[in-house]
């Protein structure tokens, strides 16, 4: 498989993209002909926050890979929260179309803000959502990672979704990313070395290079490596 530095795939996006747009729902894979890897994931993962989405988290770690990225997140998306943005289809339709061979699970964060409410219909589609792309995509790799977080204050629903998170990523034999709702520990806004962006709700380019970092070094860490 095609690998180039994290660092070398960080700064050539920062260095031609840094006056774009903000980022948009892919539509489909990257070119290439290296593996297809799906994101379900929501803000954190579409790179909200980031000048252009060449500098967000998932798109610096499949171009070093060469992976074929198919990254459709949706800003505000949770188990239960937005699942009615793609009209008659919903995230994992979408991902189980593209038959995928890596797909990462990126999601929870938004559904702390739904917890008082609607904390068993968040459990019951967490399990159901991981069962079924999992029995659709039986030949996949599944990569899920604990949900990301974004301030000091911590509910204690971020800790008791997670949990419920890793407990469906060991029923379908899924990898296991621990720690990512700590990864912006000490950066958040307001801090004096803060990594987020102007809205003080996402990354910037900087939180979003130390994500990659971070997932960069997870990923090596898994068996077999990714």
């Amino acid at each position: 498989m095609r690998r180039r530095s994290l660092a070398s795939v960080i700064a050539l996006a920062l260095g031609l993209t840094a006056c774009s747009g903000s980022p948009a729902p892919d539509s489909s894979p990257t070119p290439g002909d290296g593996p297809v890897v799906a994101f379900y994931g929501d803000s954190y993962t579409l790179g909200t926050g980031a000048s252009d989405e060449a500098n967000r988290w998932s798109t610096a770690i499949s171009a070093e890979r060469g992976w074929r990225e198919f990254n459709p997140s949706v800003n505000g998306l949770g188990f239960v929260n937005h699942r009615s943005s793609f009209g008659d289809d919903d995230l994992p339709a979408l991902i189980i179309a593209e038959d995928p061979d890596i797909v990462f699970i990126t999601m929870g964060l938004n559904d702390n803000f739904s917890y008082g409410a609607r904390a068993d219909l968040i459990r019951e589609t967490i399990v159901d959502d991981f069962a079924r792309l999992h029995d659709a995509l039986p030949d996949a790799r599944f990569v899920v990672v604990e949900p990301f977080w974004y301030t000091a204050d911590r509910p204690d629903s971020v800790d008791i979704i997670s949990g419920w998170v890793e407990d469906a990523a060991s029923t379908i034999g899924a990898d296991w990313i621990p720690g990512a709702s700590r990864w912006l520990d000490g950066h958040y806004a307001g801090s004096a070395d803060s990594w987020m962006a102007a809205d003080g709700l996402h990354p910037s380019d900087e939180g979003y290079l130390q994500m990659a970092e971070r997932m960069d070094a997870a990923l090596a860490e898994l068996d077999p490596p990714l």
